[in-house]
């Protein structure tokens, strides 16, 4: 039925007003430019036919679908918004445009997110110089600056993703705006700081997911603010990296040790919610018992070895071995071995306990001791030589002094003289302190002591040939035999005042010396040449008298007397020379 048929054919003035304002709204809203709502009658490869409640239906021509994707997603039914391009039909349609509608509307979307401060949807589409295109209805400028927090090395990163972004520049009548997502993150990122800072407190243990794993620690997300968790607060015991706990994604819980909103920093704790192991510590262990750990780490000051979750003690390299001889840690230990260690010392304060791994065997020495006896013969090799003597190798592990004094009974400068490094030889025993861990040696005392058999061959008054040694202040020492050696003081050097004996003695010189005094005690012998002299003058004497005849006068004897004592050995060396 007509609009204008109404009450049998007849129709008042208000019924033709009311119409006429209902045909002028109609003309309006077709009018060229409007935003139209219609249902989708059919989708064709080339077009989208729209029922518009107009007499014509309206027509989306494909190509207006900037991407094709969107054009497939269309069924029938759907109701879909486009700008009128005329309001005249053309081939029976109204030319509709649905890429002008999504442009106002995306204007009136970043026109409002401008205004209000509020953010829009776009994705990212186009690299271009010193930024990026971003396709939020329309094209907009992201600048290199503000693709997020952080540089963006790799476009590739961002490049096909929707992200949400503020707008930071828009003009409408040029359609241009700047948008950036770096504004949008880093307010929503103060959001979710002031939402998570409000809850924090002390102690408090909250859920959190790890976000990235480094040498010192891990980050841990809380809810849109990450924490760290230091590596020293993840176990009670030895950890080496973060991942041997943790994986990136895990969720844990964690306790929040301390924050400082201002700085944005979190302190987190993961091995704060179980006990602390060094708690009443010298309740669980005690000095001298003997436990087994396993060895986590070592250095080059010696090895720590746990001795359970979260309590490590130190073996010093001093106390690995019974050797004298500094020995890496690596030589003897491997890292997850187990061993049995004694405990030398707990500080639970510092939190340090000492162990020792020697300490479990009984010490060399007295195994030595029980095995050998003082003044016992021993076969080794020599392993070092130094000024002061020889340390010889008796047993693995086991080394004892030759000192330079007990190497020969003969006078020797330097132990090099007679040992060499890896000789293999033989020596007695002659101490073993344990407590001071000494092991003393001699190879002299093969021989016997020839001190010994000297003052049982020797007594005072006998005259023995000697070799001067050394010269010193007081008089010269003498070579009597091979290891033994005498002094003759400065009175007993001659008949005439000596006062510098290097004036009329010379090192090497064979001298008749008298024996003085012997003290075997002391292993000290004193000796005269003076004395000697005189003893071998009356020797002389007698022996002469007893050769020639009595026809001789007193006067003749003592003239050849005179001539003897004349040349005598104890004559300087400037005397001697004036004589000759």
């Amino acid at each position: 039925m007509s609009e204008l048929t109404k009450n049998n054919n007849s129709i008042t003035t208000k019924d033709y007003e009311e119409l006429l304002e209902k045909y002028k709204f109609k003309a309006a809203e077709l009018s060229p430019g409007k935003l139209v709502r219609g249902k989708v009658l059919k989708v064709t490869s080339s077009f989208v036919l729209v029922d518009i409640g107009s007499k014509s239906e309206g027509m989306i021509p494909a190509e207006d679908f900037s991407d094709p994707q969107n054009m497939k997603k269309i069924k029938t039914g759907d109701e879909i918004e486009a700008i009128l391009e005329r309001s005249s039909p053309r081939d029976g349609y109204l030319p509709l445009s649905k890429s002008k509608a999504i442009a106002i509307k995306a204007l009136d979307n970043l026109e409002k997110a401008y205004k209000y401060n509020n953010w829009i949807i776009g994705k990212v589409t186009d690299k271009v110089n010193k930024g990026y295109l971003v396709d939020v209805g329309i094209k907009t400028f992201l600048p290199d600056s503000h693709a997020d927090i952080k540089s963006v090395k790799d476009p590739n990163q961002i490049m096909g993703n929707r992200f949400k972004f503020k707008v930071i520049k828009f003009d409408r009548r040029s359609e241009n705006a700047v948008v950036s997502r770096k504004v949008f993150l880093m307010d929503k990122k103060e959001k979710k700081k002031k939402q998570v800072f409000s809850q924090l407190k002390k102690g408090k243990t909250f859920m959190g997911e790890v976000k990235t794993l480094t040498h010192f620690g891990a980050f841990v997300d809380l809810g849109g603010i990450e924490g760290l968790l230091h590596i020293s607060d993840m176990s009670w015991g030895k950890v080496n990296h973060p991942s041997e706990l943790f994986d990136i994604g895990q969720k844990i819980e964690v306790v929040i040790l301390d924050f400082d909103e201002k700085e944005e920093k979190i302190s987190l704790g993961y091995k704060q919610l179980t006990k602390d192991p060094w708690e009443n510590i010298e309740e669980k262990y005690s000095e001298g018992q003997k436990i087994t750990g396993k060895v986590v780490n070592l250095t080059d000051f010696g090895a720590f070895v746990e001795l359970e979750k979260g309590v490590e003690g130190l073996v010093h390299v001093s106390d690995l071995t019974w050797s004298r001889k500094t020995i890496h840690p690596k030589k003897i230990l491997s890292p997850g071995e187990e061993v049995t260690v004694t405990i030398l010392d707990i500080d639970s304060d510092e939190k340090r306990i000492s162990l020792g791994l020697k300490q479990v065997q009984p010490h060399p020495l007295e195994t030595l001791q029980d095995k050998y006896g003082i003044g016992k013969q021993v076969e080794g090799k020599i392993t070092n030589i130094t000024s002061f003597g020889a340390f010889m190798e008796v047993e693995k592990g086991v080394e004892g002094l030759i000192h330079i004094s007990d190497i020969s009974w003969k006078k020797i400068n330097h132990p090099s003289d007679v040992l060499s490094v890896g000789d293999e030889i033989k020596a007695v025993i002659l101490n073993i302190d344990v407590d001071k861990e000494k092991l003393s040696l001699g190879i002299k005392q093969l021989e016997g002591d020839i001190w010994e058999d000297f003052f049982k061959r020797q007594k005072t008054g006998d005259i023995v040939n000697v070799k001067i040694v050394r010269i010193v202040d007081f008089g010269v020492f003498v070579e009597i035999l091979p290891g033994i050696e005498g002094v003759v003081f400065l009175s007993e050097l001659s008949e005439k005042k000596i006062e510098d004996p290097s004036d009329s003695f010379s090192v090497g010189e064979e001298k008749p010396a008298k024996i003085l005094k012997m003290n075997q005690k002391d292993k000290k012998i004193s000796l005269s040449f003076k004395k000697a002299q005189l003893e071998m003058q009356k020797m002389e004497y007698k022996k002469y008298m007893k050769s020639q005849d009595t026809k001789h006068t007193l006067g003749d004897i003592m003239k050849d007397q005179l001539d003897s004592i004349a040349t005598s050995p104890s004559m300087s060396k400037k005397e001697k020379e004036k004589k000759s």
